[in-house]
Formats: structure tokens, C-alpha cells, sequence
């Protein structure tokens, strides 16, 4: 998927991606593969190793066990 910029100018327009969870970080790895620039990215997930791997220059460990949600919706 391509996208273009209709306009050159941002008026103070901050965009940012946020991934939560194993299919966000994926989501994130791929627009960053795919070199979508003007954008911050962002990644927050439970699994500390899933983390380590993320190419986001953002990266928020949600818990504090770092081993995944374990199936827990609460977490």
C-alpha cells in the first residue's frame, strides 16, 4: 500500500502510532519496513522480549513481570 502527501506543509500536525499488544507491534514493524515517515511510533506490550525486538524508537512495557498478559484480560 503506497500513500501520498496531498499537502507539504504540517500546520503543527503531529500524527502518532500507537501498537498495543503482539498485533500492534506487528502493525508497527510493518509500517516502519514499509518506511512511513512524518509519523511517531510507538509500541506497548506486556512481553518485555517482544519488546527487545520492536524496531519503534518507543517502547512501553505494560506490567512489571515482562512475560505476556498470560491470557489475562485485566493485565
Amino acid at each position: 500500500m503506497e500513500f501520498q502527501m496531498l499537502e507539504t506543509e504540517t500546520n503543527g500536525t503531529i500524527i502518532k502510532v500507537v501498537g498495543v499488544g503482539g498485533a500492534g507491534g506487528n502493525a508497527v514493524t510493518h509500517m516502519i519496513n514499509r518506511g512511513v515517515q512524518g509519523v511517531d511510533f510507538i509500541v506497548m506490550n506486556t512481553d518485555a522480549q517482544a519488546l527487545s525486538r520492536s524496531r519503534a524508537p518507543n517502547v512501553i512495557q505494560l506490567g512489571n513481570t515482562g512475560l505476556g498478559a498470560g491470557a489475562k484480560p485485566e493485565m
